[in-house]
């Protein structure tokens, strides 16, 4: 151990004192008898310890050792300002000090310890040491460790894998497949989603607010006539589902006609009116063992209800999952009708440099066009896409629509998203490099978006489509960083220009700590590879601030811009 040297003050009789002679400070009077102990004298600088300590540390105290040495070996690098600190109070305020360190033995391990330093004064009354009695309190700081272990994890865990849709109080799509899981590994059953719609007159305008409205009361009216042991979830904009676990067939189908007329049947009182609901439903009977997955079974439900509504009838009912080839054709031909008939739109969301607090960028989001809803978040459509195949056109006919707009404004720079089974598909390099030299677009004003939540198919591909796109001057970005399967392999395996941390770390950044400490070590490691940063769901002024201190390049979320459709007036404005 050490008394202050010349970077901690002393008091002046010993910072002047000259030594006299090298001599080992006894303990005093009032120490506390301890068999592990220490004893510093500044006169010579020397320590000495009793053997219990040197059986503690598993090493002797070597005989020229001077007290820094030996709070450098064998005080824990984090505790050496506390150990410094503590003897600094003994010393300047003459009374006895607890402290609690670490101590560091010869095999490298270390161990935590109480210790009491007693000043010492020499003959003239002034301190010229301290003792220190020990006890190794390693099992107490252990299990306080443990429970503080315990509670930062219980702050920052969530509740539930999935949080409950916010609009109706039901399981998300998510949470609503993953039960279907479940019962599709216990036994059989059946699943059924019921699309509702408000009863409108023709010349009656779309209304989103009242149709949410409607889905939260046919939640309601759903959760009156259900089994105890049936599963509710919001599988679609204007779709719920319902899992019958363990139901016959015949038990199944009975059920399903009674929810349905239950729909159409109930008065729905809205804020503004009141209103009948039309509902359709597609009933598919599933059992364990077989091939087909919960995300299967619901397109599978939810092209029966499309039947129902096309035959204008209440219910149609699958007794046998489709035939996977059969499921994949469909759906095809859904996304090409979305295509052929303008069903598909583009918004696009300003993003901010916040050295510049410029709109340099903008990110451009696909929107469908539900035929009763509006504009809709594309997310459902693309999982679905995805996992049949059918993802390519989608994200080829988004390549074009934005070499079309690049084209017209030469200012613009864009970032579209690809899904990673395109990026992975060997027909897109082609169609990139055609398009640009189709439109005349200059390559800088376009950067290309891996979905990093998505797998990605073919890495090999995929990696010479990046290489590819960089060559002709595109960049680069990996989406929702953090939040996916690849993360940090991904950083090494791809060319990344640009990293977007995911908006669940950004929303309530200000109030958690534990998620300023993940951005901060996000936007390090970012910084390290040479990588630009961008932020999302920024909502508010102190949430821009706090992330401008962390170091992101770029912010994007509502306090910037709201997603807006793709007018070239809209565009020119930002």
């Amino acid at each position: 151990m050490t008394a202050p040297d010349n970077r901690v003050p002393r008091p002046r009789t010993l910072r002047d004192a000259t030594p006299r002679r090298r001599k080992t400070a006894k303990p005093a009077k009032n120490a506390v008898p301890m068999d592990s102990w220490f004893s510093y004298d500044a006169t010579g600088d020397t320590v000495i310890w009793s053997d219990g300590l040197s059986t503690m540390l598993g090493h002797s105290l070597g005989e020229n050792e001077i007290g820094r040495q030996v709070l450098a070996r064998y005080v824990h690098r984090d505790d050496h300002a506390t150990a410094l600190g503590a003897i600094t109070r003994a010393w300047t305020t003459r009374e006895p000090v607890h402290t609690t360190i670490r101590l560091v033995r010869a095999d490298g391990g270390w161990f935590d310890v109480d210790i009491r330093l007693e000043p010492q004064p020499g003959p003239d009354g002034e301190i010229c040491g301290v003792h220190g009695g020990i006890t190794d309190v390693s099992a107490r700081e252990r299990a306080r460790r443990e429970v503080a272990r315990l509670a930062r994890r219980g702050e920052t865990v969530q509740n539930a894998v999935a949080e409950p849709d916010p609009a109706t109080g039901l399981l998300t799509r998510a949470g609503f497949a993953d039960e279907l899981d479940r019962a599709l590994r216990r036994g059989g059953g059946a699943v059924l989603v019921v699309r509702v719609e408000p009863d409108r007159g023709d010349d009656e305008p779309l209304r989103p607010e009242r149709n949410a409205d409607l889905l939260h009361r046919a939640a309601r009216v759903l959760e009156g006539v259900v089994r105890p042991a049936d599963l509710l979830g919001r599988v679609g904009p204007s779709e719920i589902g319902i899992l019958l676990a363990g139901a016959s067939w015949a038990l199944a189908r009975r059920q399903a006609q009674l929810f349905v007329e239950s729909l159409r049947a109930h008065p729905f009182v809205l804020p503004d009116a009141w209103s009948r609901a039309r509902a359709w439903a597609g009933l598919v009977r599933f059992q364990s063992g077989g091939d087909t997955g919960s995300h299967d079974l619901l397109i599978d439900a939810e092209q029966a209800w499309r039947q129902a509504r096309h035959a204008d009838r209440p219910l149609t009912q699958v007794p046998h999952p489709v035939p996977a080839r059969d499921r994949q054709g469909s759906y095809r031909e859904r996304v090409a009708d979305a295509l052929g008939t303008d069903r598909f739109t583009l918004y696009s969301q300003p993003i901010l440099d916040l050295q510049s607090n410029q709109i340099v960028r903008h990110e451009l989001l696909l929107r469908v066009l539900d035929e009763h809803d509006g504009p809709q978040s594309p997310s459902q459509v693309l999982d679905i896409a995805e996992r049949l195949d059918a993802i390519f056109d989608i994200d080829l006919w988004v390549v074009e629509r934005a070499m079309q707009l690049a084209a017209e404004h030469h200012h613009l720079n864009l970032q579209i998203n690809l899904s990673g089974r395109s990026v992975g598909d060997p027909r897109l390099t082609a169609e990139v490099e055609r398009l640009i030299d189709r439109y005349g677009v200059n390559p800088e004003q376009l950067t290309f978006e891996i979905t990093e939540t998505a797998l990605i198919g073919n890495l090999s591909e995929a990696r010479h489509f990046a290489d590819r796109i960089r060559d002709l001057g595109c960049e680069l970005a990996l989406d929702d960083f953090g939040s996916g399967y690849a993360s940090f392999r991904y950083l090494r395996i791809f060319p990344i220009d640009l990293v977007k941390i995911d908006g669940e770390y950004v929303v309530r950044l200000v109030q958690n700590q534990q998620d300023q400490v993940l951005v901060r070590a996000l936007v390090q490691v970012c910084q390290a590879y040479g990588i630009h940063t961008v932020a999302e769901f920024v909502q508010d002024e102190p949430t821009l601030r706090l992330l401008r201190e962390l170091g992101v390049d770029f912010v994007q979320g509502y306090h910037v811009g709201h997603p807006s459709p793709l007018e070239p007036a809209h565009v020119r404005r930002s």
